[in-house]
């Protein structure tokens, strides 16, 4: 089965890099790319992702009101928040759904198994 996944962060070379981190992954496809809530709202909307991985601070909208908005668009999409580290946005993930938060620093090494444990968590 493969996990089809929606990347939202404004910086397209970080967009790039996790890209290459889940084409690592034979079951994770990227289906699409956003670079502010909004754009992130319209596409997860329009395709319907099995997961969003979600970056915190953006123009337009952020991801934690993005997620919000999607959560109830989407409502099987699972979001993961990967951003800073910031104790009261983890907080703040946990209350708009989402499914896990990882640090951008420690992505390379922990972003497929957040993932993992994203799509199945209830």
């Amino acid at each position: 089965m493969t996990t089809r996944v929606l990347v939202v962060d404004d910086f397209k070379p970080w967009r790039s890099s996790v890209r290459l981190i889940l084409e690592s992954n034979p079951s994770l496809r990227v289906i699409g790319e956003a670079s502010n809530g909004q754009e992130a709202i319209e596409k997860a909307t329009e395709m319907q992702p099995d997961l969003i991985l979600l970056d915190v601070g953006m123009p337009s909208l952020n991801g934690i009101d993005a997620a919000k908005i999607i959560h109830q668009r989407c409502p099987e999409s699972k979001i993961l928040f990967v951003s800073l580290d910031d104790g009261h946005v983890r907080n703040a993930a946990g209350q708009v759904g989402a499914k896990g938060y990882v640090l951008k620093a420690n992505a390379g090494k922990e972003l497929l198994a957040a993932i993992s444990t994203a799509l199945n968590h209830n």
